[in-house]
């Protein structure tokens, strides 16, 4: 018991980062070997993540609904928010466009052919995704498990993929309805308030397996690709993350600054959830984490937070949705030597911008993105391919950079509408786990 206190008392972000370079010593002293032996244990972690997520949201945005109303009109929450979503992805394309401009990754010797489990993505429709919002069936979109017809036209229970978004729709429908019926439903709503606690809780205990989640990811990813895949497009990877890390601290500071809050204590506060976002590559992973630290280490109104960060983890992406094919649009026009023109660069930006909202919720939706962008701009789609290889790699940075825009916005919001506690966000503690209320 001694020993598992001491370690709590670490501070987590230590903890996280002593798991990412354990790992990735492992990984490189034993190879490939090290995803056989750690890579389950990494695979446990995000599982657990995704685990709690599904409840943790459906809890969270019904008894925010019902919370918000009367505290503030949700519409206006939800227009600001919005709006946030709208300006941070915009300067998040104009950053890739003008690092790809200036460092020109496409220019160079390329001897790599496309990888050959890299096909074009089918692109939905507008329409479809916004069909697709609302769930035929509401326990699907909660379970990943719902029905179908086979051959003899007898109808059996089939397992898919749960989404995010049909889930919010129904919460938010159930959390209006609970506002309608008012005192008729007390009880309903003191038990979802309820189910909100324990859902929180639980999230604690999950989130202190990030360290040795963190461990086995790295190992993995490290024993897996070495640095042998990184080198023919190393200038691509050095591009990218270069420009996900000016639009996190040159982009996001300046926001903060603009609303008078420290940059600084807004990257404290948040590093649990950009640890887990750039390890597990995956925004909806990240999400109880980036929830959990942005009330409690930065004093985001716990209601509000409810609505944004799920509603952000499936359509604010700065990184997948707008720098990534911002940049690969660049780098495609360097690498084929078509030069693009005034309108191309408009046409790049105009759907890098809007484009992210059309995919929500679409698995892959960094290549599904950069297939749209390059449709658009009239570019051949097949250098995508050249990607795929690293595309791991890419997607940590990517996905960090989507989870700290997911972060920033209820924060901006939350300070415009009064809805933040100033005294929690100077203290900006950077610990989320089971030692923390």
């Amino acid at each position: 018991m001694k020993l598992i206190s001491g370690w709590l008392r670490i501070p987590f972000w230590q903890r996280v980062v002593a798991g990412f370079v354990l790992g990735a010593l492992v990984g490189w002293v034993m190879g490939p070997a090290a995803k056989t032996w750690f890579g389950p244990l990494g695979t446990l972690y995000v599982t657990l993540i995704k685990m709690i997520a599904i409840p943790l949201v459906f809890f969270a945005v019904i008894n925010a609904i019902a919370a918000l109303h009367g505290q503030r009109s949700v519409a206006m929450l939800g227009g600001r928010t919005f709006l946030w979503f709208i300006v941070t992805a915009a300067l998040a394309v104009c950053v890739g466009l003008g690092v790809g401009t200036l460092l020109k990754p496409g220019n160079g010797d390329f001897t790599v052919s496309v990888d050959a489990a890299w096909a074009p993505p089918d692109v939905p429709s507008p329409v479809h995704v916004l069909l697709d919002v609302v769930p035929s069936n509401p326990f699907y979109a909660l379970t990943g498990i719902g029905t179908r017809s086979n051959n003899t036209g007898e109808t059996t229970l089939a397992a898919g993929r749960g989404s995010i978004l049909p889930v919010i729709f129904f919460a938010a429908l159930l959390g209006l309805a609970i506002v309608k019926l008012g005192e008729r439903v007390t009880e309903v709503r003191k038990l979802i308030g309820q189910m909100s606690e324990i859902m929180i809780q639980i999230t604690r205990f999950v989130l202190e397996m990030t360290p040795l989640g963190t461990f086995g990811l790295i190992a993995a990813l490290v024993g897996s690709y070495g640095f042998q895949k990184l080198l023919p497009f190393g200038h691509f990877v050095l591009a990218l993350y270069l420009a996900c890390a000016l639009h996190i601290v040159v982009v996001y500071s300046g926001l903060l600054l603009a609303h008078g809050l420290s940059p600084l204590k807004f990257f404290r506060g948040v590093a649990p959830g950009m640890q887990v976002a750039f390890v597990s590559s995956s925004s909806f992973a990240a999400m109880p984490v980036a929830l959990r630290a942005i009330t409690h280490n930065l004093g985001v109104n716990k209601d509000y937070a409810a609505f944004a960060v799920p509603l952000g983890s499936s359509i604010k992406m700065d990184g997948c949705g707008a720098i990534f094919p911002a940049l690969c649009a660049v780098f495609i026009a360097q690498y084929t030597g078509v030069p693009l023109t005034a309108n191309q660069y408009f046409v790049i930006f105009i759907a890098s911008v809007l484009g992210s909202f059309g995919t929500a919720g679409v698995p892959g939706t960094a290549v599904v993105m950069a297939t749209v962008v390059l449709s658009a701009a009239h570019l051949p789609l097949e250098v995508i391919g050249y990607l795929y290889a690293i595309d791991r790699v890419l997607d940590m940075m990517r996905t960090m950079t989507n989870v700290t825009g997911q972060m920033l916005v209820p924060v901006l919001v939350a300070k415009e509408t009064g809805l933040l506690n100033t005294t929690v966000y100077e203290a900006a503690s950077s610990n989320v786990g089971i030692g923390t209320s």
